[in-house]
């Protein structure tokens, strides 16, 4: 499988899952915000496009553990593959060297696998892994991942989190929404949301949107996308905010505004074959931004970083 067809395989995953929600609100990215976020063996995030890959399986087997690593990798650990398992595909982006320099001895990457590529001349290549249901001696894995969620702990630190930020945010109203005109945040107050998890997960997606402002991201999308635009930042906020609340362990919030988007998301996947890639590179980075001025260091950033 290469780059191109791993895409084709998930976007088209992602639209059935859209369809197949539509009914109930729940979207496929809030997979990605109340199963475990998906790890390495090593307990590196997996980022990006990846992060999608991962919940999106695991949701559909079943795996609650979001433990993952190559085969070499579990065997590296002291686990072994089941025979007849299938794997499952992600993306390593790995910087370009000269055919002199390069070392070929080895395919196998070091579970720090990251689809939101960094700058430079770089390559995809994708690379087959196992979640930890699909592995004999994996079993501490299994039990290692069952963090409790929406505590008042955490929603402390969603409070400080936001606050930390700095964003101009006008509470009261009855809609929640960022007018970049204005560069301004709106959220109704907390008691108007039926749990404080609603509440914070609502406010990091409208915090995501206001990372596009020019003097932040400048995320603008209507030169490569034109009309689409609006519904891609729009799916650009929603996988933000599921990767902000499965790192901080809050629920996701269902928006039944979803309706007037929800033809609009399938014509625009369909259309853009790689758009998906796009927007998950731009759900992380907005993500990694806040993160950055919240003054929160995670274990993706470190790894990325090195």
């Amino acid at each position: 499988m290469n780059t191109d067809e791993l895409i084709e395989h998930v976007t088209n995953d992602l639209i059935a899952a859209i369809e197949n929600g539509a009914d109930t609100w729940h979207m496929p990215w809030h997979t990605i915000a109340t199963n475990a976020q998906p790890r390495s063996i090593d307990a590196r995030p997996y980022r990006g496009l990846n992060a999608v890959v991962l919940a999106l399986t695991a949701a559909a087997n079943g795996w609650p553990s979001g433990t993952w690593a190559t085969y070499r990798g579990w065997q590296r650990h002291g686990a072994q593959v089941r025979r007849g398992e299938r794997a499952t595909h992600v993306l390593l982006w790995k910087p370009t060297r000269p055919a002199t320099e390069r070392d070929d001895s080895t395919n196998e990457p070091d579970d720090t696998d990251t689809s939101t590529p960094p700058r430079g001349r770089l390559v995809s290549r994708v690379f087959a892994v196992f979640a930890a249901e699909q592995v004999d001696g994996a079993d501490s894995t299994l039990t290692d991942r069952d963090e409790p969620r929406d505590t008042p702990e955490r929603i402390a630190a969603a409070d400080t989190y936001f606050a930390s930020i700095g964003a101009n945010v006008i509470t009261g109203g009855n809609r929640a929404c960022y007018i970049p005109a204005d560069d301004r945040i709106h959220i109704p107050h907390l008691s108007q949301f039926e749990q404080p998890a609603l509440y914070y997960s609502t406010t990091c997606h409208e915090h995501v949107h206001w990372t596009a402002h020019p003097s932040r991201l400048a995320r603008d999308l209507t030169g490569r996308f034109g009309d689409d635009a609006y519904a891609i930042e729009e799916l650009i906020a929603e996988l933000g905010a599921a990767f902000w609340c499965a790192q901080s362990a809050i629920a996701p919030a269902t928006r039944h505004d979803h309706a007037s988007y929800l033809a609009h998301w399938v014509r625009v996947l369909k259309e853009h074959p790689r758009v998906l890639l796009t927007v998950a590179a731009r759900a992380q980075a907005a993500l990694d931004y806040l993160n950055q001025l919240a003054g929160v260091t995670t274990a993706a950033a470190t790894a990325d970083a090195a």
